[in-house]
């Protein structure tokens, strides 16, 4: 194929192709307006709307009109996907990526394919660590996988809130619903702590509460699949809870009401969440198949494996801690 290279003007004759043959010859060519043959014409630029790509808009227009004549599919879980990838994921994937500036540690760890229990610290007063993990893995990981995250009752109780949470693959904490993803080779989270993680205050930050009674490591033993500890530093900082108003918490149907630094004193400003810096890190897999199958039976084993379980994540996340600078570096 001819090497398609501009002569300077000085060089090139009236009339003829401004571009260079593959042996570096000029071209002889008559030339069109633009000033090369119909042999050398350059690479038509990209059609665009704007400054997005035109077929990216045209994609993006065919979604919403499927959608908005119910043309998409949902699994049984109410799990979109292509509502996942291709319209939450580039509004989120910035968050972490600029706001939060989030350094990953070990994807190497999530198996690219078959089913796998992530099991992380959870934190934040608002539950945003999660959502950073799902699609942290959905982003950055070389498979793109979604993990199914594993949500309390409230999520799914909320308007909006709860759609959404199922849209996103999410479902309520049961063995049950974990069982049957685990049995289908997907990727489940479950971040044990629960509203004892996520409303543990600003003084307790980082020290992880109590694991429940090991619901996870029972699960996880039942399916055979891995274990894959997850340690998240940055997310105690985004809203730091120095306070829990209990009785407006009671009197509103929530676990806690927290008061920090900027909420309510700045009103809906105090909501933007601060821009700590971020270190995720997934752990090696702690295999369970080599259990025998009534080993979650085992109230013993069940409790050595949680207790291990959650030392692991406590040790990676007082390792991680020093390698940042300060809270937002």
């Amino acid at each position: 194929m001819a090497q398609v290279i501009s002569l300077d003007r000085a060089r090139h004759e009236p009339g003829r192709c401004r571009a260079l043959t593959a042996a570096g010859k000029p071209c002889r060519n008559s030339a069109r307006e633009n000033g090369f043959c119909a042999v050398h014409q350059p690479p038509v630029p990209a059609d665009r709307v704007g400054p997005f790509d035109a077929e990216g808009v045209r994609e993006f227009l065919d979604m919403l009109r499927r959608r908005a004549i119910g043309d998409y599919q949902v699994d049984e879980f109410g799990f979109d996907a292509e509502l996942t990838e291709r319209f939450l994921l580039p509004l989120i994937r910035p968050v972490y990526q600029f706001y939060w500036r989030t350094e990953w540690w070990g994807l190497e760890h999530i198996p690219a394919k078959g089913p796998a229990l992530l099991v992380g610290n959870h934190a934040g007063t608002v539950p945003v660590d999660a959502l950073v993990v799902k699609f942290g893995v959905l982003g950055e990981h070389p498979a793109h996988r979604h993990v199914r995250l594993l949500a309390a009752e409230l999520a799914l109780r909320m308007p909006i809130v709860a759609p959404l949470t199922r849209k996103m693959g999410n479902t309520l904490a049961c063995d049950q619903d974990a069982l049957r993803l685990l049995r289908a080779g997907e990727l489940v989270g479950v971040f044990p702590e629960g509203y004892k993680g996520v409303g543990k205050g600003w003084r307790n930050r980082y020290r992880l509460q109590r694991f429940g009674r090991g619901g996870f490591v029972e699960i996880a033993l039942r399916a055979g699949v891995p274990i894959v500890p997850v340690a998240i530093v940055g997310s105690e900082e985004i809203y730091p809870m120095i306070y829990n108003a209990k009785t407006v918490a009671r009197l509103a149907g929530f676990p806690y009401f927290p008061i920090t630094p900027t909420f309510p004193l700045l009103g809906p400003l105090g909501l933007i969440p601060l821009p700590s810096k971020w270190i995720v890190e997934f752990g090696k897999p702690i295999p369970t198949d080599h259990y025998e199958d009534d080993a979650w039976h085992d109230p013993m084993l069940v409790f050595e494996l949680t207790d291990s379980i959650r030392d692991t994540i406590q040790a990676m996340l007082l390792a991680n801690l020093p390698r940042r600078r300060s809270v937002f570096r």
